[in-house]
């Protein structure tokens, strides 16, 4: 705090993008394969970056957002292709789906970001069975 007791720094914008890319070089760097553990953790904080990106840098908020968001469900998608992903790690995509929606219908502001979200979700429902409402068999969370 500078003497008049305000900031003169402030904080740096939250970046979801740079967050993704940094965790997920670290885990193929030290382990060379996708910890789907750390992978839902990521997911599930969707809404929180989605709040922090979008109100801490207007410009390139929703971009970085939606960048880190995709660059996840890339990852989602190489895994169903090697049979590899894990049903709870689609549940953990949905309900962080479910929660940018409400998060982006809360605030006007954030129209935009649905879109984001609508797409994000088509991608997901891509990967269930021919259902819609089920992964592998099991039934997918939807709220």
């Amino acid at each position: 705090m500078d003497p008049q007791g305000t900031n003169s720094e402030l904080s740096p914008p939250t970046e979801y993008r740079a967050f993704v890319v940094d965790v997920m070089a670290r885990m193929t760097r030290t382990s060379g394969r996708i910890d789907q553990m750390v992978l839902r953790r990521c997911l599930g904080l969707a809404s929180s970056y989605l709040v922090t990106d979008v109100t801490m840098n207007a410009e390139e908020g929703v971009r970085s957002w939606r960048a880190g968001f995709n660059r996840l469900v890339d990852v989602m998608v190489a895994l169903h292709m090697r049979q590899e992903l894990e049903v709870e790690t689609v549940n953990t995509a949905s309900k962080a789906c479910s929660e940018c929606w409400g998060v982006a219908g809360s605030w006007r502001e954030m129209d935009e970001c649905k879109e984001g979200v609508k797409a994000i979700a088509t991608r997901l429902k891509g990967l269930l069975d021919s259902n819609g409402k089920t992964y592998r068999g099991q039934a997918i969370y939807a709220p």
